[in-house]
């Protein structure tokens, strides 16, 4: 435990939408020791607030909060001197063993377990279902939009998947893009384009890819990736505010929020 609480240590599994929304909430209540650990082909939809696409980049700001690239561990120190989160490709955490957080957060969101377990820092801190606080975590955070939404959980699990993404203006599936097919996604109409029902974003090899509301693009995955048929692709913002494009979401802001609750019920005292 260091002297001071701002300057403990915290490893994130991820640097997707909710990842980050995290990341920037504890390093805007100046913990600013943080990394994050990602894949060599991260795959986010919201692309402007995901500081995932620093591996692609080199670097990302998202509501003031600066992300760099990190090529080892070694570069840790230097980029947090340079007031910015490093982001590491590092499928497997490797780094959690070098750098020994106090606090691990598994902010994945895979609706599954893929390895957190308790040994790996004082705090592990599981986001969403496929997590049991007390069993391979600490504590477990509620990620399902609804009266729960954010809930700590001391002992037992986030709700189980339901499959359905939450409502937003009324909308629920009908506001995600997904694959119509196997194959190379290829995008026509960028990030925070407004869009019609039945309009055309891109297409799966020569299969189009069509709205089925009107809206604003919020999110969309890079151009030229490779997907899998059904894959969610991008999301449509049914409220028509540009804003929501390139800033956190209010589910993201909540998770980061309880995250910051767990951190201190832990070491604030």
């Amino acid at each position: 435990m260091p002297e001071k609480i701002k300057d403990l240590i915290i490893a994130v599994k991820g640097a997707g939408e909710m990842a980050t929304g995290t990341a920037c909430r504890l390093f805007q209540s100046n913990f600013k020791n943080i990394f994050m650990m990602e894949t060599q082909s991260p795959m986010a939809v919201r692309r402007q607030v995901s500081f995932s696409e620093a591996v692609y980049d080199g670097k990302i700001i998202v509501e003031g909060v600066q992300a760099k690239k990190a090529l080892k561990t070694d570069e840790f120190q230097t980029i947090w001197e340079s007031d910015s989160i490093p982001v590491i490709i590092d499928p497997d955490w490797k780094s959690i063993k070098e750098i020994k957080p106090h606090v691990v957060i598994d902010a994945i969101i895979a609706k599954k377990n893929l390895g957190t377990n308790l040994l790996e820092a004082s705090l592990v801190i599981g986001l969403g279902p496929g997590f049991e606080a007390g069993k391979d975590v600490h504590m477990a955070i509620e990620t399902n939009r609804g009266h729960n939404l954010g809930r700590v959980i001391l002992k037992g699990c986030p709700q189980k998947d339901t499959g359905i993404p939450g409502n937003t203006g009324g909308y629920t599936y009908e506001r995600v893009l997904r694959a119509p097919c196997a194959g190379i996604f290829h995008s026509v109409l960028d990030i925070g384009t407004i869009v019609k029902k039945e309009e055309v974003v891109g297409y799966v090899d020569k299969t189009p890819v069509k709205v089925m509301i009107d809206g604003i693009i919020r999110g969309q995955i890079r151009n030229n990736t490779m997907v899998a048929d059904k894959l969610k692709i991008g999301d449509i913002e049914p409220r028509g505010n540009k804003e929501y494009c390139r800033t956190i979401s209010e589910k993201a802001r909540a998770i980061g929020g309880s995250v910051l609750e767990t951190i201190l019920r832990k070491y604030n005292n």
